[in-house]
């Protein structure tokens, strides 16, 4: 009896140092633990604007090889494009969202207009339009840094997740709901 015990024990103890992992991953090779696998980034990066007047016109030159689109403004400020294009005014707006969806494939295959914002509201690329030729005219894009930001304000969407909360309070006001 002793030895059917001390065999079940020993037998027991064997099948336990032999366990697979609980993941039902194969177990890994000792010699091969501390190998990394490397991947080579596949979205394209964007570039660092050095020269932002021959940025602007290669970006408008790429947004105007689109069909039906008419003309478009770009700006380039600091790292960040944006490209303001014209469409036709009788065109229907299902329409004006593919062509300006196509603008920013196109641009996206772009280095320097992987991130380039695109507009195609007609008050907005006149205000491009005018920042551009005073830029080309030798006036410092600084002094419309400004008017920049609210472009690019009205724009951008405001996302809930992007607001901080302000200093002041950590929660958020609810509105009064007691009318």
């Amino acid at each position: 009896m002793k030895m059917i015990i001390s065999c079940l024990v020993l037998l027991s103890f064997l099948a336990g140092c032999n366990q697979s992992p609980k993941n039902g991953a194969s177990p890994s090779p000792t010699n091969e633990t501390n190998r990394q696998v490397q991947v080579k980034q596949t979205a394209p990066q964007k570039k660092e604007i050095v020269d932002s007047r021959a940025v602007s016109e290669r970006l408008e030159q790429i947004a105007t090889s689109i069909p039906q689109v008419e003309s478009a403004n770009c700006v380039v400020f600091g790292n960040t494009a944006v490209v303001g294009i014209n469409l036709p005014p009788d065109m229907d707006r299902s329409k004006v969202g593919t062509i300006k969806l196509s603008v920013a494939e196109a641009l996206k295959k772009d280095p320097y207009g992987v991130n380039a914002i695109v507009t195609s509201d007609m008050d907005l690329s006149a205000r491009l339009r005018k920042i551009r030729d005073n830029v080309r005219n030798g006036r410092p894009i600084s002094g419309s840094a400004e008017e920049m930001a609210e472009i690019i304000g009205r724009i951008m969407p405001q996302l809930p997740r992007d607001v901080q909360p302000s200093p002041q309070s950590t929660e958020p006001q609810m509105p009064n709901q007691n009318m």
